[in-house]
């Protein structure tokens, strides 16, 4: 665990995926060809609670959605990033406009497209439900699936490790 903590500590921008992480991953279209998704709302206050303490948030997504878009407006997502196949380019890429670097990048995926950004950044971590492949190559694994906390999961470590945990919390406890 404190191998983790260490990673986590450097974190200044939390990157994640979209489509098995921040939601289920299932994509339901209605009769009218309208796409739907579900979010967890523990992430989303999970992301609320990284920006309190200073870290800026990304989505870098291979899929263009304008539910997405809502989302990340609704959350106050720093950077949103969509229909990027080539994560790692997009991610170098945004890096490279905001001045922070790889190493100071934690990164969220469950898929293969995920896996060369995962390979790149100071802190991996995949969702408990990820491809195999991507298990195999990161630091950390959730306990929770993708779109149920997984993301939420990670932002309380971020929080621990760098020290806000404990001030945040106490603003919503007697």
């Amino acid at each position: 665990m404190q191998s983790l903590l260490t990673k986590a500590k450097n974190v200044k921008l939390l990157v994640m995926d979209v489509d098995g992480v921040l939601s289920d991953g299932k994509i339901i279209y209605d009769a009218n060809s309208v796409e739907t998704k579900g979010f967890n709302v523990q992430d989303g206050f999970g992301i609320q609670r990284i920006h309190q303490a200073g870290i800026q948030t990304a989505i870098i997504t291979g899929r263009t959605s304008a539910i997405v878009t809502h989302r990340a407006k609704e959350l106050k997502i720093t950077h949103l990033v969509q229909g990027r196949e080539d994560k790692l380019t997009a991610l170098n890429e945004l890096l490279a406009k905001i001045g922070i670097s790889l190493a100071e990048c934690a990164y969220i995926g469950d898929d293969w497209p995920d896996i060369k950004a995962l390979q790149s950044v100071g802190f991996a971590v995949a969702v408990a439900n990820a491809n195999g492949e991507v298990i195999k190559r990161v630091d950390m694994v959730t306990t929770r699936s993708g779109g149920e906390g997984a993301v939420r999961e990670l932002c309380d470590l971020i929080l621990k490790a760098t020290g806000h945990y404990d001030d945040i919390l106490a603003s919503y406890v007697v």
